[in-house]
């Protein structure tokens, strides 16, 4: 078994990452933050028919100095066994790999999961997440975070709550049951962002000062892999991605977020863009193709991943590839495909998807701009506020075509501060190396190419990535856990 022996404070430097020796006063918050073996609750969890034995430790505080005490707690969740020398799935206390799922939807506060919850999204009903996770053998903790709502919730809070939950675990490695070098992340939507961007900026220093001010643990905040559901990323390029793409699509079924009882509640509208629409779509498209040259992406075969000023070209193709091989995936699997009316099907083959008509076929969701909204409406909007201001711009173009009454713009550090691709190949910063990312067939709720430049980009430094279009599949997550916990025991036995 495990041993659950302290660790040890006053250490100088953890994964690359330097770390002052604990004054006293450190050492005394330090204290606060240790694993308390005795403080659970005995729970019982059931699924899928079968019940297990679990510790349940709730509400424990990741950091010493909480600004928000009711959202910077985690649940913790351990099989029994593993607290008396047994197995659950093949897997024993020293090795189980720690699944840290996030309950994060459009950047909102989130509460900490639980394991008898029922699962979020569609399907509804389902046995949740975390208990699937433990019926697997894995230990899980669930945290929570700020969210933009609240005046302390603005960017970069989110990620940095993530963060100072991985090191609290990191810390506490040597006395709980649980492998803290097998952290394995998740998340949707914004959560799937914060996911993404949580295994690309490992131990980066750029959020160091606000770990400190917080009194985050002593440790790394690198995690072993990434599982993403539909990432909501790159917000200062999703515009002109988003129109890239749906340029030309005019009519739309627009959601509206808002928090309920910590759940996020998703209405739809629908309209048709007006002029002034229109001209920010046609404006906002041809602010794509130099963004997505300028990255220099290559396939897997090494081929570069360009575009052309009309918005058509490899990089194109290779969207339409990957479209074309969710639908073959399904229509081999015995879906039937004959109600899309998009698609050329022919002897049991699916031809080459034309991109235009998949936009008009799964349709226009948002308005342009789709994120930076004008009007500072949105929900990213929100997240980038400051300094007085419950919401502001975070691009130049919509800073430019701004028709808020003294509008400002977020300040560009906050900006880089939530997107993965400014950590992924910095050297400051630990990659997760095995990644997962999922973005529905049907998902409009970003651009399928906000995906698949993420996955792009991992590939080519050299990390293992796992990246597919579920056929059918809106914006959603958590609707695959079999073949999710399949590829999370693959990875964790491959490097043990």
């Amino acid at each position: 078994m495990k041993s659950l022996a302290p660790a040890l404070l006053g250490i100088a430097v953890i994964a690359g990452l330097s770390i002052p020796i604990p004054t006293q006063a450190q050492a005394a918050g330090e204290e606060g933050l240790r694993f308390a073996a005795d403080n659970y609750q005995l729970q019982t969890i059931e699924a899928n028919g079968e019940r297990i034995r679990v510790r349940a430790y709730e509400g424990i505080r990741y950091v010493a100095n909480p600004v928000d005490a009711s959202r910077q707690v985690m649940n913790i969740y351990i099989p029994a066994a593993y607290f008396e020398g047994g197995e659950v799935a093949g897997k024993t206390a020293e090795r189980a790999p720690i699944f840290l799922p996030n309950q994060i939807g459009g950047y909102m506060p989130a509460a900490p999961g639980t394991a008898n919850a029922p699962a979020r999204g569609p399907g509804a009903g389902r046995v949740s997440t975390i208990a699937q996770a433990l019926m697997r053998g894995y230990v899980v903790a669930s945290p929570g975070a700020r969210g933009r709502s609240e005046e302390n919730g603005k960017a970069p809070a989110a990620i940095v709550d993530l963060k100072a939950a991985v090191r609290w675990l990191r810390y506490n490695d040597a006395r709980m049951p649980g492998d803290a070098e097998r952290i394995i992340s998740n998340g949707t939507s914004a959560g799937g962002a914060l996911s993404a961007l949580l295994g690309a900026s490992g131990n980066h220093p750029d959020y160091e000062a606000a770990l400190q001010q917080l009194g985050a643990a002593p440790a790394g905040d690198d995690v072993f892999a990434v599982s993403a559901y539909c990432p909501i990323t790159n917000l200062e390029h999703a515009d002109a991605a988003y129109e890239w793409l749906f340029n030309g699509v005019n009519d739309y079924k627009k959601i509206s977020i808002q928090m309920l009882d910590y759940n996020v509640q998703r209405q739809e509208t629908a309209g048709t863009l007006d002029a002034a629409q229109i001209g920010l779509s046609d404006a906002l498209k041809p602010l794509f193709p130099p963004y997505l040259n300028s990255l220099g992406l290559k396939d897997a075969g090494g081929q570069p991943l360009q575009l052309a000023d009309d918005g058509r070209g490899s990089f194109a193709e290779h969207i339409a590839r990957l479209v074309t091989q969710s639908a073959q995936t399904a229509l081999d699997a015995g879906q039937d495909l004959s109600g899309t009316d998009w698609l050329d099907i022919a002897d049991g083959k699916v031809a080459q998807v034309d991109l235009a008509a998949y936009a008009r076929g799964i349709g226009r969701m948002k308005t342009p701009p789709a994120f930076d909204a004008v009007d500072l409406s949105s929900g990213e909007n929100q997240l980038f506020g400051g300094d007085g201001q419950d919401s502001r711009h975070f691009t130049d173009f919509s800073m430019r075509h701004s028709t808020a009454e003294g509008g400002q713009r977020a300040p560009a550090e906050q900006v880089r501060l939530m997107n993965p691709l400014n950590y992924i190949g910095d050297a400051a910063a630990r990659n997760a190396q095995h990644w997962r990312i999922r973005h529905g067939s049907h998902d409009r709720d970003t651009a399928v190419a906000v995906p698949a430049i993420l996955a792009a980009r991992l590939a080519q430094q050299g990390h293992a990535v796992d990246f597919a279009l579920p056929w059918g599949q809106g914006h959603g997550g958590d609707y695959d856990l079999d073949a999710l916990f399949d590829w999370m025991d693959k990875i964790s036995t491959a490097e043990n």
